[in-house]
């Protein structure tokens, strides 16, 4: 793999990815407790991407819509943030594996 961080941008994150990497962070809470803040900030972002999309649309508020859009990207945009970092080694990123 040339370019992990591009590969990570390229393909969306499956639920089972998300679900192992929500499982990885509960399991290591103890010890890596803002990345485990970090991380359930980032889901509460894409479900209210995902949530927030139709009363957008239905009351009539466009403004929204980018939000929204921005919360559903919110997971992938994390993950490849972290692998961009982790590849210039800015930091280690021990479930990077997860999402391959």
């Amino acid at each position: 793999m040339a370019n992990p961080s591009r590969s990570h941008l390229a393909r969306p994150l499956t639920l089972q990815q998300l679900q192992r990497l929500k499982n990885w962070h509960v399991a290591q809470r103890g010890t890596h407790r803002l990345e485990y803040e970090v991380w359930n900030g980032v889901l509460t972002a894409w479900v209210m991407g995902w949530t927030g999309s139709l009363p957008a649309l239905t009351f009539d508020a466009p403004w929204a819509l980018p939000l929204c859009l921005l919360g559903v990207l919110a997971p992938q945009l994390y993950v490849h943030a972290r692998a961009r970092a982790h590849a210039a080694g800015r930091l280690r990123c021990d479930w990077l594996a997860l999402v391959d």
